[in-house]
């Protein structure tokens, strides 16, 4: 696949992944499925729920993830609020443009151009806040939130990026 062609299935996803509305319970219940199905699939991640005002709707940090993980979901959820897209959107985008984030003013120690952040998107209202995962590579990190966000908000047909396509 192109570039073109990744960023365009990226772009379908975030528009697909709408919520009609999302509240605290929406971050809980979403959060134990990605963490279920992590378990299910004996995967180590850590998983956040964070909106955008910075309050912490949902967190999970399962066994042998550490600080560092905690500091990956950190630079994903800044480039998520701040660019309003997946944070592997921000990754291809880099990747088909050969540059990098400082070339768009933003510090690589504070952001993340990799998958395992994803907008929270409120029909007619925008993003409100990032779904988190960290633990694997990061085009895991992306379809483990796309699998169970898909599952989630009950639709079946969203398209999905494997890592194998690079």
């Amino acid at each position: 696949m192109s570039w073109d062609e990744i960023i365009t299935m990226l772009e379908m996803q975030e528009e697909i992944l709408q919520f009609s509305h999302f509240t605290n319970e929406d971050a809980w219940e979403l959060g134990c499925e990605i963490v279920s199905e992590a378990r299910r699939r004996k995967l180590s991640v850590a998983v956040k729920i964070r909106l955008n005002n910075g309050y912490e709707v949902f967190k999970y940090a399962g066994d042998g993830t550490t600080l560092h993980n905690e500091n990956w979901l950190n630079r994903k959820y800044n480039s998520v609020k701040t660019l309003e897209h997946s944070s592997l959107h921000t990754y291809m985008l880099l990747q088909k443009t050969e540059e990098k984030l400082s070339d768009w003013t933003l510090d690589e120690k504070e952001y993340a151009a990799c998958g395992g952040g994803f907008p929270v998107r409120v029909e007619e209202v925008g993003v409100i806040g990032a779904i988190l995962v960290s633990g694997l590579d990061h085009i895991a990190d992306h379809d483990l939130i796309v699998k169970c966000l898909s599952r989630y908000l009950h639709i079946d047909e969203v398209p999905r990026i494997r890592g194998d396509i690079l």
